[in-house]
């Protein structure tokens, strides 16, 4: 069971005499100690009882480990953090040759590197974030199980801690656009201004699905298997190594329902200035995030307070 702790005042009714230093007279160090206030530790009641203002008290924490994070995952190798760079670069030089030039897929008329460059750093957060967020009372389950701390703590700083990745490569993809921009083949969109905004519903719907299937895994370890295969499956039903324009029209709208394809697309619309996207369908993913990010923390919140006894 998972425990929260809120202040209670000292016991007004604590017997003087119990603070006696063995003289008769109670010491300033007891009169201290009889004011000190106590700490009543209480279960989460309720599904909606998130009491999100700890993390604001635990930010801290969050940062300690966004740092462990970050530091854990390159320790004790050769290449460290550049493996940030790495990664995409490799990823889309295999995307560039197979998709297309091997299947000669369509890429709007933008350039293919950059074409795939950009839905890879995109996907790639989402993924990283939803998988690790997944794992959260697995991988944490013997610190979980001695100490107390809000545990939405840890999904938090996974999104954050993300978001250092996130950052590295988008400076190699500015640092890539910067010759066609100068010479004038590329020029940024306005949609560009809505990044923030983008990178926000992403991020929600990265941590909603990541609880989603953190709460669950506690019970059936079986779905902790299936998250690797059902990314790969998302991402072919994502806008990663195509453009929406380039699906027929019969089946455009399978892809539409998904959120994350106008997140994409508005993305390459403001970068590269192709792809086919509208306020509306921002504004609905917007809306299917807040929605599932409630019922994600309706879930986390109940399964932590069982977690000590599955895991």
């Amino acid at each position: 069971m998972t425990f929260s702790a809120r202040p209670r005042p000292a016991d007004s009714h604590r017997d003087e005499s119990q603070l006696d230093d063995g003289t008769g007279v109670v010491t300033e160090s007891a009169a201290q100690h009889r004011s000190v206030p106590m700490t009543v530790i209480t279960p989460h009641r309720g599904w909606f009882d998130w009491r999100l203002k700890q993390l604001w008290r635990y930010r801290d924490l969050i940062m300690q480990f966004v740092w462990r994070d970050f530091v854990s995952v390159y320790k004790q190798t050769v290449l460290g953090p550049t493996w940030h760079v790495l990664r995409p670069l490799l990823a889309t030089f295999v995307f560039t040759i197979v998709f297309r030039r091997i299947a000669s897929l369509s890429t709007d008329n933008a350039p293919a590197f950059l074409f795939y460059l950009t839905g890879y750093i995109m996907w790639s957060y989402f993924a990283v974030c939803l998988d690790n967020i997944s794992k959260t009372f697995i991988s944490n389950s013997t610190l979980l199980g001695k100490v107390y701390f809000p545990r939405l703590v840890i999904p938090v700083s996974l999104v954050i801690s993300n978001l250092v990745a996130f950052g590295i490569q988008l400076v190699l993809l500015a640092a890539l656009l910067t010759p066609y921009m100068v010479s004038g083949s590329i020029r940024l969109t306005v949609w560009v201004i809505g990044f923030p905004l983008l990178l926000v519903i992403l991020a929600g719907y990265a941590l909603a699905c990541g609880l989603l299937i953190c709460a669950i895994t506690t019970r059936y370890r079986d779905l902790a298997y299936l998250i690797t295969f059902g990314l790969q499956l998302l991402m072919y039903l994502t806008p990663v190594i195509y453009p929406l324009s380039s699906v027929p029209q019969q089946y455009r709208g399978l892809l539409q329902a998904n959120p994350l394809t106008p997140l994409l697309e508005a993305f390459r619309r403001g970068v590269l200035g192709v792809g086919t996207v509208s306020l509306g369908h921002i504004a609905a993913s917007a809306i299917g995030m807040v929605a599932l990010l409630i019922v994600g923390l309706m879930m986390f919140s109940r399964a932590e307070q069982t977690f000590v006894d599955t895991v």
